[in-house]
């Protein structure tokens, strides 16, 4: 049977564990000159409706490290759901390709992929969840601390790197407080997966209460792609959220990047040693190889 990964707990917290033990393996191959090959002669068709740089990067040079091939399908090389339905998109390119890898605006289209495609999505980022990143957050966390015993805090915006890093963390045990501005904390249907996973986070609106016990603190942008009109209205709204030096101390930072400087972290912090964010973003391509990898098996 396919396996897709719309979100993260399309895994159970045991194939998780899998996943973040066959990247860091994976990892280490690669860095000493002895890369493994599982993905010899097979090919990722990568659909981008929003760009990226970490995404398009690290999806094709792990394709290449792991002996296969990507094709990149871009807004003007492809029409998702514009002159074509989704379904017989999903369908033509599963004759082609081994995987699918889908970076778009609505969930939907990543849900409407993974239904008739017969061969594994993968969901490089909606507006509602981003679990890849998550996995490489996870992988990170991993690195650094030896393992889940440990607290995080959350401070921004609830949205998709946010929702997925929940439901990734109650999958890992890890202690998570998010902090938000009333209006934009997490959605009702995440806090209920994280719950029945068995571990919801603290919520709250005081940036410096989440920050106090954490061992390491993350952020993301608080004007997301596609919500440029709302930005002066999201800026007051963010106001007292920043992360600058002060306010974080000695705490290790995450930052999924593309980073504002300036408005939800300091340059001054994201420039600092506290910031482990390029071992975050290197993790993209590590994480990913290990998923690529575990749904080949």
């Amino acid at each position: 049977m396919t396996r897709d990964i719309v979100d993260v707990d399309d895994l159970t917290a045991t194939e998780v564990e899998e996943v973040l033990s066959l990247s860091a393996e994976l990892k280490s191959a690669q860095r000493s000159s002895a890369g493994q090959r599982p993905l010899a002669d097979q090919t990722l068709a990568m659909i981008f409706e929003k760009p990226s740089t970490r995404t398009r990067v690290s999806f094709e040079t792990g394709m290449t490290q792991l002996g296969g091939h990507a094709i990149f399908l871009g807004p003007d090389d492809i029409h998702l759901g514009h002159g074509e339905p989704i379904k017989d998109t999903a369908r033509a390119i599963s004759r082609y390709a081994d995987f699918i890898m889908a970076r778009v605006f609505d969930h939907s289209d990543v849900v409407e992929l993974a239904e008739y495609a017969t061969v594994p999505v993968i969901n490089g980022l909606t507006d509602d969840a981003h679990p890849c990143q998550t996995l490489a957050d996870l992988l990170t966390i991993r690195e650094r601390f030896g393992g889940f015993d440990v607290d995080v805090a959350w401070v921004g915006d609830g949205n998709n790197v946010c929702q997925s890093f929940v439901v990734g963390s109650a999958m890992t045990d890890l202690d998570l407080t998010v902090a938000t501005p009333e209006g934009y904390g997490i959605s009702e249907d995440v806090r209920d997966r994280a719950a029945e996973l068995g571990n919801a986070p603290e919520e709250t609106h005081d940036p410096d209460a989440a920050i106090a016990d954490a061992d390491i603190v993350y952020t993301d942008v608080w004007v997301s792609m596609g919500q440029e009109d709302k930005r002066e209205e999201k800026l007051a709204d963010f106001d007292g959220f920043q992360l600058t030096t002060d306010r974080v101390g000695d705490r290790p930072v995450l930052h999924c990047l593309p980073a504002h400087r300036g408005e939800e972290i300091t340059d001054d912090l994201l420039e600092s040693d506290n910031a482990i964010v390029w071992d975050q973003a290197e993790n993209r391509l590590h994480a990913q190889n290990g998923l690529l990898a575990w749904l080949s098996e």
